[in-house]
């Protein structure tokens, strides 16, 4: 693949953790050694501190050390997040995922020809009804 890489939150919280197939860890690497980032969004940072508002977050880093130690690596960016893909996450083609991180995630990668690496079934249904490209990890 030579698109970079979005990490859908599941993702980004595997990467930190060391969870992710092999395959996709070859794949990240592979693209930061080409010079292509692994770019995050911001509303991962949401759902970090959504997830440990529940009581949800089991890291052993508090929700901000996380952030800063996954922004800290050296082949992770942080993603543009502009007012128009907001918009546009509204409106995507076909049957996109209902949850509205899932979407702003996907609209974010079609606005700027990411590929989401995502454990995410609804964002790997969307990816192969072809509305973007997705790497399951």
């Amino acid at each position: 693949m030579s698109d970079p890489f979005l990490l859908d939150t599941c993702a980004a919280l595997w990467v930190v953790d060391n969870k992710i197939k092999q395959t996709t860890s070859d794949a990240l690497t592979e693209a930061y050694h080409a010079g292509r980032h692994t770019y995050l969004s911001p509303i991962t940072a949401w759902e970090i501190g959504l997830l440990a508002s529940r009581g949800k977050f089991t890291s052993p880093y508090s929700p901000s050390r996380w952030l800063q130690h996954i922004l800290g690596q050296p082949f992770v960016k942080l993603a543009e997040l502009p007012a128009q893909v907001l918009l546009d996450s509204s409106f995507l083609p076909g049957t996109p995922p209902r949850d509205p991180a899932d979407r702003i995630i996907a609209a974010t990668a079609r606005e700027y020809g990411y590929t989401v690496v995502t454990r995410d079934r609804a964002l790997l249904d969307y990816a192969a009804a072809g509305h973007l490209r997705a790497l399951e990890c």
